[in-house]
C-alpha cells in the first residue's frame, strides 16, 4: 500500500515549522482502522532521515509499524487524538525533519535493555492537519505538537519509535 504524499513544510509568523498534511487519508465516523496505518508504516521500514536541527540520522526499523498502531498511549487515544495520530504518519519523513528540542533519558525498563542500550530521546515536532467545511473545501488547519520517540540502539544507530503526546495547539489554527 503505497500512498501519494500531500505534505509541505511551512512557517508559521513565529518562525516555527509545522509539517503541513493537506489530505485526510485515514478517516472513519467511529474508529481509526490502525491495520491501514500499519500497512501504509510498513513503507517506510528501511528508510532514514536527517534531523536538521542537530544532524542526527534516524532510522525506521521494522517494530515501528508495531509499536506506532499498537502501543499503550495508541490504545489511549480516542476521536480527534486517535485520528490526528494515524494522518500524522503521513508526514514522518518531514516531521523528523524539523524535529527540535533533543532530550536524553536513560532507558529505565526490562522490556528495552537490548534494543535501546543507549537510551532514548525525545524531540518535538509540529504538524498541521486540515479541518473541511460542509461543502468539502478546506476551512482552516488544527495544529498539533507531538513528542517523536526514538531509541538508541546498542548497535549505535537512532530508530523512530513511536509518536506520542499529540496535543492540539488551540491558540494557533490558520486558515488556509
Amino acid at each position: 500500500m503505497v500512498l501519494d504524499r500531500n505534505v509541505n513544510i511551512i512557517t508559521d509568523l513565529k518562525e516555527n515549522k509545522i509539517v503541513l498534511i493537506n489530505d485526510i487519508v485515514f478517516k472513519g465516523k467511529r474508529s481509526v482502522n490502525w491495520d491501514d496505518v500499519k500497512n501504509y508504516l510498513e513503507t517506510y521500514v528501511g528508510e532514514f532521515y536527517e534531523i536538521a536541527d542537530t544532524k542526527d540520522i534516524v532510522y525506521i526499523g521494522k517494530e515501528l509499524p508495531d509499536e506506532y498502531t499498537g502501543s499503550r498511549y495508541t490504545y489511549s487515544l480516542k476521536g480527534a487524538n486517535a485520528k490526528a495520530k494515524a494522518n500524522a504518519s503521513q508526514g514522518i519523513p518531514e516531521m523528523l525533519e524539523i524535529a527540535t528540542g533533543k532530550h536524553f533519558r536513560e532507558n529505565s525498563g526490562e522490556k528495552h535493555n537490548r534494543n535501546a542500550a543507549n537510551g532514548w530521546y525525545r524531540y518535538n515536532s509540529r504538524f498541521a492537519l486540515p479541518v473541511y467545511d460542509e461543502n468539502g473545501e478546506v476551512e482552516r488547519y488544527n495544529v498539533f505538537h507531538a513528542s517523536m520517540l526514538i531509541r538508541h540502539d546498542a548497535d549505535g544507530k537512532m530508530y523512530l519509535y513511536d509518536i506520542m503526546d499529540i496535543k492540539k495547539e488551540t491558540s494557533n489554527p490558520f486558515e488556509s
